[in-house]
């Protein structure tokens, strides 16, 4: 279970260091055929995901099973499927993230991986200071969010 928010630097050419502590669970989550496959897409708010392949696969068919002609549901497809790449670790725990990619969710130097369970959100700085407010102020000015009315912190 991914959790957790680390700030990272890209290199020059747009690779990020994925911390120690998550490379393991990354590359072998699955079967032998999927180990080590992470799936890395965009979000509508404007971060990028990443998920082991096996945690991507039946989100992903879901997705899919949508109506096509439904103009969400193809919305949707796009941004979620049509902007999905299949990527691996270096050896040394570089992810290289696509320029279409960084472009799309404003990386410049420093990102943000956040651990939402079975995937990561990545966001730009600016991107994860914006939305880190936003929750705040969601959280201590309004009711709890469906399904945490019993949580006790």
């Amino acid at each position: 279970m991914f959790q957790g928010a680390t700030s990272l630097n890209l290199d020059a050419k747009g690779r990020m260091a994925v911390p120690a502590r998550h490379r393991d669970v990354l590359s072998n989550a699955g079967t032998t055929e999927s180990a080590g496959r992470l799936i890395l897409t965009t979000h509508p708010h404007r971060c990028l995901l990443l998920y082991p392949e096996p945690a991507w696969a039946p989100i992903r068919d879901q997705i899919l099973a949508a109506p096509s002609f439904d103009p969400r549901s193809a919305a949707a497809k796009r941004v979620l499927v049509g902007n999905a790449r299949e990527e691996s670790m270096d050896a040394a725990g570089r992810l290289l993230i696509a320029p279409e990619l960084r472009d799309y969710a404003g990386f410049e130097k420093q990102v943000w991986l956040v651990g939402m369970g079975s995937h990561f959100e990545i966001w730009s700085d600016a991107g994860w200071k914006r939305q880190h407010e936003a929750a705040f102020d969601a959280l201590v000015s309004h009711e709890p969010p469906p399904g945490f009315e019993g949580i006790s912190l």
